[in-house]
């Protein structure tokens, strides 16, 4: 969903999270980005006011309208950055995003034909949310390939390139449907609190988008990404590039610290300092494994299920799971995740595609488990 206008050569990407805000800087120069700035803003403890949505049957906990304008004017602040044209993200749980096939029918009747299907799939009235659809592929008979075959034979570059566009919208049997939707509420919302932190929105976009672009790349084959945030954990498959599974469930890092503090009688503080310093370590002395190591299994069970659920239903097979979010950064996290998993696993690297002066390189971990969304906005042509 892009607000059309000027290409900027400088942009922020915003990725605005259940219990932190994360902004970064890119510019862009022969097709390479490059790291400017980059800041975070985390609430201490949890605490703060909190907006509450309705997802499914579950409620997710968001930021305030107010926290997040104040703690994006403070990144900017502090960080000196001067930068305007902004995109951001929607997080995954206020939006509805599926792939749909629906019959063949005319060019002319393409749009009324997905706003009638998608009905069928979006959970809210269609005047209620803001709808963005596009053709991935098209079901042919295998006759109807073999002429296509031979007629493109017969074409030069330019009308072959003219071919494959037409193709997305003429001649097949059934067409895949890439799905989203987004209640206004929250567009506007969105579009509000932006604005009221001094930017220009440029573009909103789907948090589980920006993270394939900034992961995945141009990798075709079945992965499966882990988003562990700070109040919930997002899952979801990506297949030829398209998101195809998405689950969402209110375990985060702050539960994980909230267990501690509780097991151990500790301040969250504290139960902070021992999560970072300890993690997952196989060690006696760790106090905190029995603590924090059901919720662990909880995210391992729930991405096993979501991608064997997958694996299943279009006899495939993923070889590649991918974790981001800053637990990852946790000590002993990823190993323990991979044996419960019973796969290998790797932790996302955004940054392998974007350049970063001398003084951050040393930082290139934290920013590559905890900055993936904003890096993945901050990558969006507009």
């Amino acid at each position: 969903m892009g607000l059309f206008g000027f290409k900027p050569k400088t942009k922020l990407g915003i990725d605005i999270g259940t219990a932190s805000i994360k902004v970064v800087e890119l510019s862009e120069e022969k097709n390479r980005f490059k790291l400017n700035n980059y800041g975070i803003f985390e609430l201490e403890s949890g605490g703060a006011l909190a907006v509450k949505h309705e997802a499914g049957k579950r409620q997710m906990t968001q930021l305030s309208d107010t926290d997040i304008v104040w703690g994006v004017k403070e990144i900017l602040k502090k960080g000196k950055i001067r930068t305007k044209d902004a995109v951001a993200s929607i997080p995954s749980f206020l939006t509805f995003a599926t792939v749909v096939k629906i019959p063949f029918v005319p060019n002319k009747n393409i749009a009324q034909t997905i706003n009638f299907e998608a009905r069928k799939y979006i959970p809210l009235p269609l005047d209620e949310v803001v709808l963005d659809w596009s053709i991935l592929s098209i079901d042919k008979s295998k006759e109807e390939k073999d002429k296509e075959k031979k007629k493109e034979e017969e074409l030069n570059d330019k009308d072959k390139e003219k071919k494959k566009e037409d193709n997305k919208i003429k001649g097949g049997a059934s067409l895949e449907v890439f799905l989203a939707a987004v209640p206004k509420e929250e567009t506007a919302r969105y579009q509000s609190v932006i604005k009221r932190a001094g930017l220009q929105l440029r573009a909103l976009e789907l948090e589980n988008s920006a993270l394939i672009r900034a992961l995945i790349g141009n990798d075709q084959s079945p992965i499966a990404i882990t988003n562990i945030g700070g109040r919930s954990t997002s899952i979801l498959v990506v297949d030829k590039g398209i998101e195809r599974v998405s689950h969402n469930y209110e375990v985060g890092g702050f539960e994980i610290t909230k267990s501690i503090a509780s097991s151990l009688n500790i301040s969250i503080k504290r139960a902070e300092e021992l999560k970072r310093s300890f993690g997952l370590r196989d060690e006696e002395n760790n106090v905190i494994n029995r603590a924090m190591g059901s919720l662990v299994d909880l995210m391992v069970i729930e991405t096993s299920r979501t991608i064997k659920g997958y694996e299943e239903k279009n006899h495939t097979k993923i070889e590649t799971v991918i974790l981001v979010g800053g637990l990852t950064n946790m000590p002993s996290f990823v190993k323990y995740f991979s044996q419960k998993l019973d796969r290998e696993v790797s932790v996302g690297n955004p940054m392998a595609r974007i350049t970063a002066p001398p003084g951050l390189e040393p930082l290139k971990q934290e920013l590559n488990s905890t900055f993936a969304i904003s890096l993945g906005l901050a990558m969006r042509k507009i």
